[in-house]
Protein backbone atom coordinates (compact mmCIF):
# COMPACT_ATOMS: atom_id res chain seq x y z
CA UNK A 1 0.00 0.00 0.00
CA UNK A 2 2.65 2.25 0.73
CA UNK A 3 4.19 2.20 -2.69
CA UNK A 4 1.30 2.60 -4.11
CA UNK A 5 0.86 5.82 -2.05
CA UNK A 6 4.45 7.07 -3.01
CA UNK A 7 3.28 6.29 -7.26
CA UNK A 8 0.29 8.10 -6.83
CA UNK A 9 2.14 11.22 -5.11
CA UNK A 10 4.41 11.34 -7.67
CA UNK A 11 2.00 10.48 -10.57
CA UNK A 12 -0.05 13.88 -9.40
CA UNK A 13 2.98 16.15 -8.28
CA UNK A 14 6.25 14.85 -10.66
CA UNK A 15 5.27 12.62 -13.24
CA UNK A 16 8.73 12.69 -14.70
CA UNK A 17 10.61 11.19 -11.38
CA UNK A 18 10.68 7.42 -11.51
CA UNK A 19 10.26 5.08 -8.75
CA UNK A 20 12.87 1.81 -8.81
CA UNK A 21 12.09 -0.86 -7.40
CA UNK A 22 15.34 -3.46 -6.71
CA UNK A 23 15.35 -6.99 -6.52
CA UNK A 24 17.43 -6.60 -3.07
CA UNK A 25 16.41 -4.36 -0.28
CA UNK A 26 17.66 -1.23 0.29
CA UNK A 27 16.56 -1.16 3.92
CA UNK A 28 19.53 0.17 5.09
CA UNK A 29 21.95 3.33 3.58
CA UNK A 30 24.98 0.56 3.03
CA UNK A 31 22.08 -1.71 1.35
CA UNK A 32 20.54 1.60 -0.81
CA UNK A 33 24.06 2.91 -1.44
CA UNK A 34 25.20 -0.65 -3.17
CA UNK A 35 21.55 -1.07 -5.11
CA UNK A 36 21.58 2.02 -6.31
CA UNK A 37 25.43 2.36 -7.24
CA UNK A 38 25.83 5.91 -4.96
CA UNK A 39 28.06 6.97 -2.40
CA UNK A 40 26.25 6.21 1.41
CA UNK A 41 26.36 9.60 2.34
CA UNK A 42 24.08 10.35 -1.37
CA UNK A 43 20.95 8.02 0.52
CA UNK A 44 18.60 10.76 2.08
CA UNK A 45 17.52 9.14 5.08
CA UNK A 46 13.95 9.65 6.71
CA UNK A 47 13.52 9.91 10.49
CA UNK A 48 10.25 9.73 12.14
CA UNK A 49 10.73 11.77 15.43
CA UNK A 50 8.18 12.92 18.30
CA UNK A 51 8.69 16.27 19.94
CA UNK A 52 6.05 16.53 23.01
CA UNK A 53 2.89 15.81 20.58
CA UNK A 54 3.58 16.49 17.09
CA UNK A 55 5.17 13.63 14.84
CA UNK A 56 7.43 15.31 12.21
CA UNK A 57 10.34 13.60 9.51
CA UNK A 58 13.95 14.82 9.31
CA UNK A 59 15.50 14.01 6.09
CA UNK A 60 19.40 13.83 6.19
CA UNK A 61 22.37 12.62 4.63
CA UNK A 62 22.58 8.61 4.86
CA UNK A 63 25.86 8.99 7.01
CA UNK A 64 25.26 11.95 9.42
CA UNK A 65 23.75 11.29 12.45
CA UNK A 66 21.48 13.61 14.52
CA UNK A 67 22.74 15.68 16.89
CA UNK A 68 20.13 15.91 19.91
CA UNK A 69 21.42 19.39 21.09
CA UNK A 70 21.34 20.91 17.28
CA UNK A 71 17.52 19.33 16.78
CA UNK A 72 16.63 20.14 20.38
CA UNK A 73 17.30 23.83 19.31
CA UNK A 74 16.38 23.96 16.09
CA UNK A 75 13.03 21.89 16.31
CA UNK A 76 12.05 22.91 19.90
CA UNK A 77 12.01 20.12 22.20
CA UNK A 78 14.23 16.91 22.69
CA UNK A 79 13.10 14.53 19.49
CA UNK A 80 12.65 10.28 20.02
CA UNK A 81 12.61 8.33 17.75
CA UNK A 82 9.10 6.27 16.74
CA UNK A 83 9.00 2.23 17.36
CA UNK A 84 8.32 0.37 13.71
CA UNK A 85 4.77 0.58 14.77
CA UNK A 86 4.24 3.92 15.16
CA UNK A 87 6.35 4.65 12.09
CA UNK A 88 3.86 2.92 9.73
CA UNK A 89 0.69 4.29 12.14
CA UNK A 90 2.20 7.91 11.25
CA UNK A 91 3.56 7.34 7.34
CA UNK A 92 2.25 4.23 6.28
CA UNK A 93 5.83 3.67 5.35
CA UNK A 94 7.60 0.40 6.87
CA UNK A 95 11.33 1.40 8.39
CA UNK A 96 13.50 0.76 5.66
CA UNK A 97 11.16 2.55 3.22
CA UNK A 98 10.35 6.04 4.72
CA UNK A 99 9.87 9.09 3.27
CA UNK A 100 8.48 12.43 3.52
CA UNK A 101 6.15 11.42 -0.12
CA UNK A 102 2.91 9.80 -0.05
CA UNK A 103 2.14 10.36 3.68
CA UNK A 104 -1.42 9.63 4.84
CA UNK A 105 -1.69 12.83 6.52
CA UNK A 106 0.71 16.19 6.13
CA UNK A 107 3.56 15.69 8.39
CA UNK A 108 5.98 18.62 9.21
CA UNK A 109 9.15 17.65 7.02
CA UNK A 110 13.07 19.40 7.75
CA UNK A 111 15.76 18.74 5.39
CA UNK A 112 19.41 18.41 6.73
CA UNK A 113 21.61 20.93 5.20
CA UNK A 114 24.07 17.81 4.53
CA UNK A 115 21.47 17.10 1.64
CA UNK A 116 22.27 20.05 -0.29
CA UNK A 117 25.99 18.53 -1.05
CA UNK A 118 24.77 16.69 -3.60
CA UNK A 119 22.88 17.50 -7.19
CA UNK A 120 21.12 14.36 -6.57
CA UNK A 121 19.98 12.50 -3.63
CA UNK A 122 18.60 8.74 -2.91
CA UNK A 123 15.31 8.69 -0.42
CA UNK A 124 13.28 5.32 -0.40
CA UNK A 125 9.91 5.18 -1.82
CA UNK A 126 7.74 3.80 0.73
CA UNK A 127 8.91 -0.06 0.28
CA UNK A 128 12.29 -1.35 1.37
CA UNK A 129 13.57 -2.32 -1.99
CA UNK A 130 12.24 0.98 -3.90
CA UNK A 131 13.58 4.20 -4.18
CA UNK A 132 13.93 7.05 -6.30
CA UNK A 133 16.62 10.12 -7.22
CA UNK A 134 15.99 14.07 -6.71
CA UNK A 135 17.46 16.96 -6.26
CA UNK A 136 17.46 18.11 -2.95
CA UNK A 137 15.69 21.47 -3.49
CA UNK A 138 12.96 19.77 -5.55
CA UNK A 139 12.46 17.13 -2.90
CA UNK A 140 11.85 20.30 -0.61
CA UNK A 141 10.01 21.99 -2.93
CA UNK A 142 7.31 18.83 -3.38
CA UNK A 143 7.19 18.17 0.39
CA UNK A 144 7.15 22.00 1.54
CA UNK A 145 10.17 21.16 3.38
CA UNK A 146 12.29 23.59 5.71
CA UNK A 147 15.96 23.51 5.82
CA UNK A 148 17.68 22.93 8.74
CA UNK A 149 21.11 21.94 11.08
CA UNK A 150 20.33 19.40 13.03
CA UNK A 151 23.13 16.82 11.98
CA UNK A 152 26.90 16.23 13.45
Amino acid sequence: MSLESVRAFFAAHAPDIAVVETEQSSATVELAAAAHGVAPAQIAKTICLRIGEAVLLVVTSGTRRLDNRKAKDVLGGKPRMLGPEEVVAATSHPVGGVCPFGLPSPLTVYLDVSLKGFAEVVPAAGATNAALRIAPERMAELVGGRWVDVCG
